[in-house]
Formats: structure tokens, sequence, C-alpha cells
């Protein structure tokens, strides 16, 4: 017994050191003009299938769901706005910087077809790690999300002309709500939930932040201990609500920061606010 453990911790010693090695050797190109070696691809794509599989199997979608004219067109006005530029459509080409991303976002029209309604709506909603592929939960009301799982369970029925035609009928269509606005505000606002919506901002592509993952970057500046800070930006008191209005609104408190306005929208400025303020 006592060779056995032995020899499992050499080997698992020498692939610790293996992987080591190959991270630091740069030796595998992360261009994208070369696509995965296909046994990378297939072994990323075979995890991902499993992975949405096992978080979505206790979604339910709901009633009337391929029957919902409303929904359906609803759908198809979102898929129009958030998707066809990197999913293109039947007949339909994405848009050029689609094409060129690794891995390929791919067409949709067969989705319905490898993926039950509720995997489509986890998709949709969370959004995949290291593939391009957004998580729309701020950016879209539940509502809406389901209305894309809707149309793109119709998509494999359209043909080229029935696409066209439909997109220039939403064109033309008095409703024109645009495809935005994620959860509606509540209160008392939500840390945690906060603490994902900094990470669904790109608040983490400026800010090295407490608590959210990303780069070491040194744009704008570092936020922890941000709770015990007396001003915000130099100006503002520091308190949750000026913390959201400033994330809203910050050219309106500093017309030459070069903090940008990113459409947050209310709840997850306020959310992010409470989280912001636990950084003591």
């Amino acid at each position: 017994m006592k060779t056995v453990l032995l020899t499992l911790a050499t080997a698992a010693a020498l692939a610790v050191l293996g992987a080591a090695l190959f991270v630091w050797s740069g030796v595998y190109d992360v261009s994208a003009v070369s696509p995965h070696l296909q046994p990378v691809y297939s072994t990323i794509e075979r995890t991902m299938h499993q992975s949405v599989r096992l978080r979505a199997r206790d979604i339910e979608a709901p009633a009337g769901l391929d029957t919902d004219a409303a929904r359906l067109q609803r759908g198809a006005a979102c898929f129009r706005d958030k998707c066809e530029q990197c999913h293109g459509g039947p007949g339909v080409a994405p848009r050029e910087m689609a094409l060129a991303m690794q891995p390929l976002p791919g067409p949709l029209a067969d989705a319905a077809r490898k993926w039950k309604a509720g995997e489509l709506y986890w998709i949709t909603r969370h959004g995949i790690k290291m593939s391009g592929m957004p998580a729309w939960q701020h950016r879209l009301p539940d509502e809406d999300l389901w209305a894309l799982v809707a149309f793109m369970r119709r998509l494999p029925d359209l043909s080229p002309h029935d696409y066209r035609e439909l997109m220039a009928a939403q064109e033309a269509a008095q409703d024109r709500r645009p495809c935005t606005g994620g959860a509606a505000r509540i209160d008392p606002p939500d840390a945690a939930r906060g603490r994902a919506a900094l990470n669904q901002n790109g608040c983490n592509g400026c800010h090295v932040i407490p608590g959210v993952t990303g780069a070491q970057v040194h744009v704008g500046p570092p936020l922890a201990g941000m709770g015990r800070r007396e001003l915000i930006a130099g100006t503002l008191p520091n308190t949750p609500a000026q913390m959201a209005h400033w994330i809203l609104a910050p050219h309106a408190v500093d017309p030459e920061t070069a903090m940008p306005a990113l459409s947050v929208s209310e709840r997850d400025a306020h959310d992010i606010a409470a989280y912001l303020a636990t950084l003591k």
C-alpha cells in the first residue's frame, strides 16, 4: 500500500510539474488566427454540454412557450438586436468581429435540436466562460430571455426568405421597445448580487476589486477599502445612494472624469454600491 501511495503521489507531482512547465513555456498558441486543436475543442465542448445540462436540469419552460405569438415576435426583435451580430440568421452572416472569434459563435439555426428549452434559457441567462457568449441576466428581463428561447426554437423552421420577411416586419412594427433593462430594482439592495454585477458590467476591466476575479489592471484606482472612504471621486459623500448615483451618471458629477457611463441598470448600480460598502 505504501508503494502504491508513493507511486500515485509521484505521478501527481509529475503531472503538476508538467502542467506548470507547459504554462510557463508559452508553447500553446493562443492566437485567434489558429483554432484550438480538435482534441482541445472537443474536450471544451463536451465539458460545456455536461455543465449546462447539470445546471439546467430543473428549469421548466413557461406554459405556451411555442404558441404565444406576442412572445415569438418579442423574441425575434431581441434576437435581431442582441444575437444576430454574432450568430447571424438564416441566410444572414454574422458581423466580421464574430467571424474572427475562436471558438466561432456559430449559427443558432440548429440550437433547438441540440438543447432543451430550459438549457437554452440557462445559456442565454448565464453565458459561457471563455467563449465570448455573454450572460444576459443583467441586460434583459426574464420575459425577454424566454422570448429569445421561444424564437430560437422557431429558427429551424425559418427559410432565409421567412427570416428576412420576419425581420422586415419587426423593423416596421409599432412596438419598438428596446431589448434592454435587466431585472427591476429590489429593496433592500443585494450586496452578493452586486459583486456579480461588478463583473457583468465590466468594472473589473479597469479596477482591481477585492472578491471579484480579474487581471491586475491600473486604469482606475483599486477599490479595496472603498467602504471606509469619506468621498467618492473626491466630491460626493460616500453613501450607498451617492455611490449608485456616481455609477449611473459619472459625468453628471464630474464632466472631465475618465470614468465612462456604462449604461448600468438602476438595480445593478444599487447592488454594486451595497457590495462596495462592504469593502472596509
